[in-house]
Formats: C-alpha cells, structure tokens, sequence
C-alpha cells in the first residue's frame, strides 16, 4: 500500500510540476500539438468552403459544443469562494468528528452561495431563498453541510419536492414566474406558511450574501468517541451582522447591477475584507426528543433557543476568490451523503430525500467519476471503485475487488464504532402529515421576529407578487393569513381590494 501511495504521489508530482514546464509557449490544441494558424480555417480557395481535414477547426469546435453542462436544477446562480474553519470550542462531548477534535484546529473548507429558485442570468436581489453550502476537508474524507439562509423550508416530506420547485419556478406555457401558480401551492400546502413569513420579510432580498446567516435546515445526529447520539442543528451566524433591502431597494437595483451579491464577495476578497460566519450547534438528546411537544425531524420548525440553547463551535472564514469559476464553483459537488465518523444522519423525513436527490444530481451533471475533481477530491481515498467515463485516478495496480488476501483496505473499525445500530419500528404506509401545526412558528415569527416596520414591509412585500394572482388564490392566501394573524390578513385584504 505504501508503493502505491508513492506511486500516486510521483504521478501528481509529474502532472503539476513536470508538465507545465515542459509545455510550449505557442497556442495548442487539446492533444497538445502546436497551432498552425489561431485565426483561420482551411479552405478550398479563398472563398471556398471549409475543408474537413482542418482537424484544428474540428478540434475547438467540438470542444465548444460541449464547454456548458447542465445547469443545477435549484441553485442554477451562485458563486464561491475558499477558507478555512478554525474550532474555537470544544465540542467533542457531542462529537468525535475529527474536524472538532481540538481548539485551535483549521480545516480547508471551500464554500457556494446561490439564489435557490431563479435562473443562472436573473438578479441577484431577487426575492428567493439563498443556498449556503460549506465542503469541509477533512482528514476522513469530505463533509458537506449543504444549507440555506433560512432555518426552515417549504415542505416536510420529499415527495413533494419537486412540485413544490416546479409551482416556484418558471411557468410550462408562459415561461415566465407565475403568482398564481406558487400562491396555490403556498395554501394548498400550508406547512408553507412559516417559510412564507421568512421569505416575504426583507430576509427575502439581502443586503449581500456576506450578510446572511446559514442554516444546515435539516436535524442530524451527532455521535461522540462512545458511540452516545445527539440529535443536532448547525447554524452559521453572520460576523458582519445581517442586513437586507427592503423590497423596493431590491427592485432599483435589479435594473443596475444583475451581480451584485457575487461583485460584492469578490471585491471584499480581494481586497483581503475576509467575510466569516460562527458556526452554532443546538443539541437535543434521545430523551428530549421522544418528549419533545413538536416532531423535531420537521424542517418547517425551528428548534427553540431558550429550550435549545447555541452552544459555539467554530468560525468560517472565506479568504482566497476562485481562480477558474468553472473548475471551483460550476464543478463543486454538494451533497448531504457526503458525512464523516461522528456526523450521521436522522430520521428526518427531507434529509432521507435529499440523501438520494443531490447525488443522483451531481451523477447526471458531472458524471460517475465527479469526486475526483480536484474541487470535490477528497485528501485520501482507498476503496474498490474503479473506472466509469472520464476516470484520471483508478488507484493504478491496488486490488480491486474484496475481499482479498493483498493488502487491499478494509472498512475502519473507528468508524463502525460511531455508527452504531438504533431501534425503529412502525407500519410501513403512505403518512400524511400535513394537517401537523403549520401555524403557531409562523405566527411567533410575525409578531416577535419582526418590528412594525419590518410587519409593514411584509404585507408590502406579499402584496407585490399576490396581487398579480387570480382572485380565487387571493382569497385563499386571506383566509391562510388569517391563522397566522387576523390584522394581517385585513391589512393585506384591504390592499388587494383596493387594487381591483
């Protein structure tokens, strides 16, 4: 095994130090052979047509063809940068993950900003949901905390995930952001309803995405060195403080500046005003949760902070902006699968979803072999899996299958150790909850979370998009507000009325 590290090592060695010394100076083709002409096409006389043995024109043509792949379904905009994360409390009680394993430590983390439901060519300041989305580098492999700005969401059960995108996003006949289709959806589904405060408040078009908090959204577990299980939440708490636009502010700017969110990350990089978050956990044990008066794997609630108090772990720090955009942010990879020993998941009915969604994705973007972009590439693997399209790195001559009697590697005892089995029972069936509270959150939320003038900006901010809804709908996101809150939903009624 240890000749085989070696052998990796040289071949790395070779293609980052060797080549680039050795490649020459004038313009190549893919395969490496100099151009013979940069700016022509062979032809059949001057004005002839082009000739097919210009395998130089064939050669960036085909190229070109093929430079976009898909878009991300959600979170198509976005941008990234690099840092580190640098632990500032000790948490190992609660986890053996070596990524807390003592004060003081750094681990290289690289991190993704998007707007969630629009298009990779619309506003910034659009009103949306932010994903905030954090690879971690750890010695045991990549862990991706892969989140949003807001610490809840639209659903509580993956099956409606992508009826819950397709209501949001673009029209099939318009092509165009439909009121209608996304308020239907809103009180058809009023599990909704404490997002909609969150997303409808000035939360919904920050200042800039240095100044959002994120949100892991989904519950996790946490395992530490005696194999004992917390349940988990990780926030991410903005250092800069959080500020928005109000909906208006959002709107003048659209017609100015399309990327601002991203100008804004990459000129405060660059001139070295390095944005940081601290990261927060909140810990529930087994016991609190079997007593809990609300079902704690439901991602359209928070967790209380008075009962669930923060407890500090780290701090985020972005310092380095991307040197090529496509290899360091279109080609990262995020995905809830991505774990290590002492960070496992729940029973969390989205997390569940979402553990098959976002790799299935980055399989039909990027293609079987998408971890060994240097992006994704974790620092050490050693495993079974072999080939597939687009393959660099197939572990030379290791053994490849097991088990076998040549040294091949062998699942880790350590991590068994944090992985231990837990008791579930049940009835398996098809369980509608969402007759759950979808209300009492969103009222606290309204009445506690926001000032008057913040009260007075949401009607503004809902009465913008509803109005242009049918009337049938309007009535129905009343008769939803009223739940939440009786004076907001006269306020925003007479608003509607007066708008006929």
């Amino acid at each position: 095994m240890e000749v085989f590290k070696t052998i990796f090592l040289l071949y790395f060695l070779i293609l980052e130090k060797v080549i680039p010394q050795t490649c020459p100076s004038s313009s190549t083709t893919s395969y490496g052979s100099p151009l013979i002409h940069d700016d022509h096409t062979a032809t059949v006389g001057s004005n002839g047509p082009v000739v097919l043995e210009d395998t130089e024109f064939l050669d960036e043509m085909s190229h070109f063809d093929r430079e976009r792949i898909p878009p991300r379904v959600v979170h198509a905009k976005g941008f990234g940068a690099s840092g580190y994360f640098e632990v500032t409390n000790d948490i190992t009680k609660y986890s053996a993950a070596k990524v807390f394993s003592q004060i003081g430590k750094k681990t290289p983390i690289a991190v993704r900003l998007s707007s969630t439901l629009s298009d990779q060519g619309i506003a910034d300041t659009i009103r949306d949901v932010r994903g905030f989305s954090v690879k971690f580098y750890t010695e045991d492999g990549i862990w991706d905390l892969v989140g949003n700005d807001f610490p809840v969401f639209f659903i509580r059960d993956p099956r409606l995930f992508p009826h819950v995108i397709h209501a949001l996003k673009r029209h099939p006949t318009t092509n165009l952001f439909n009121a209608t289709t996304r308020w239907d959806f809103y009180t058809l589904r009023p599990e909704t309803a404490h997002i909609v405060m969150w997303l409808y408040s000035d939360m919904g078009t920050p200042y800039s995405m240095r100044h959002i908090n994120g949100y892991g959204v989904n519950t996790f577990k946490l395992v530490n060195k005696s194999g004992q299980h917390v349940y988990c939440k990780f926030h991410l708490y903005s250092r800069q403080g959080i500020k928005n636009y109000s909906g208006k502010e959002a709107a003048a700017i659209q017609a100015s500046d399309l990327d601002i969110y991203q100008r804004d990350m990459f000129n405060n990089i660059a001139k070295g005003n390095y944005p940081s978050w601290t990261m927060h956990i909140q810990v529930m044990t087994q016991n609190q949760a079997d007593t809990s008066t609300f079902n704690i794997f439901d991602d359209t609630k928070v967790w209380p902070e008075d009962q669930y108090p923060l407890i500090e772990v780290g701090r985020l720090t972005l310092t380095k902006n991307p040197i090529n955009y496509f290899e360091e942010v279109e080609q990262i990879a995020f995905c809830p699968t991505r774990m290590v020993p002492g960070i496992r998941p729940s029973v969390d009915r989205m997390l569940h979803g979402r553990l098959y969604s976002y790799t299935d994705t980055q399989l039909y973007r990027l293609g079987a072999n998408y971890m060994q972009l240097p992006i994704n590439r974790p620092c050490n693997v050693q495993n079974y899996q072999r080939d597939g399209k687009m393959t660099f790195y197939s572990q030379g001559g290791a053994v490849n299958y097991h088990p076998n009697s040549f040294g091949g590697p062998n699942a880790s005892h350590w991590a068994q150790s944090l992985s231990s089995p837990y008791f579930t029972s049940g009835v398996v069936g098809v369980y509608d909850n969402g007759d759950e509270d979808n209300f009492s959150q969103a009222t606290y939320f309204y009445k506690h979370r926001l000032d008057d003038a913040g009260r007075n900006n949401f009607i503004e901010n809902v009465f913008d998009e509803l109005r242009n809804a049918e009337r049938f709908i309007q009535k129905k996101a009343i008769k939803m507000f009223k739940k939440i809150d009786e004076s907001l939903a006269q306020n925003l009624a007479t608003k509607l009325n007066s708008a006929k």
